[in-house]
């Protein structure tokens, strides 16, 4: 079992920057996959970032360029720096851990955390 809670989320005016940080415990964090998620209002929940435990990274086309997700397997800990954020990032951000053993996913989320971007 893997607790996730994700942090940093707010309200910033278009160009600016925030810093999402998704802390883990209950299991072995290196063993997982991590990644960002986020729904919009009337939209559908899609993949921002992604990252191995060998820190292979993955980025929806959108936010490539923009923002860079890293983890700290020591502090069981990942990040998702977000930089020249626009109006159309706003949506919750949903932490995501999962890994495949034994032919079963193990797959956990985050409760969220709010990202708003202003015009």
């Amino acid at each position: 079992q893997v607790q996730l809670v994700e942090s940093g989320g707010g309200l910033v005016q278009a160009g600016g920057s925030l810093r999402l940080s998704c802390a883990a415990s209950g299991s072995i964090f290196s063993d997982y996959v991590m990644g960002w998620y986020r729904q919009a209002p009337g939209k559908q929940r899609e993949l921002v970032a992604s990252i191995t435990s060998g820190g292979s990274t993955n980025y929806a086309d959108s936010v490539q360029g923009r923002f860079t997700l890293s983890r700290d397997n020591a502090k069981n800990t990942a990040y998702l720096q977000m930089n020249s954020l626009k109006p159309e990032d706003t949506a919750v951000y949903h932490c995501n851990a999962f890994r495949f053993s034994w032919g079963r996913k193990y797959d956990y989320w985050g409760q969220g955390t709010q990202v708003t971007v202003s015009s």
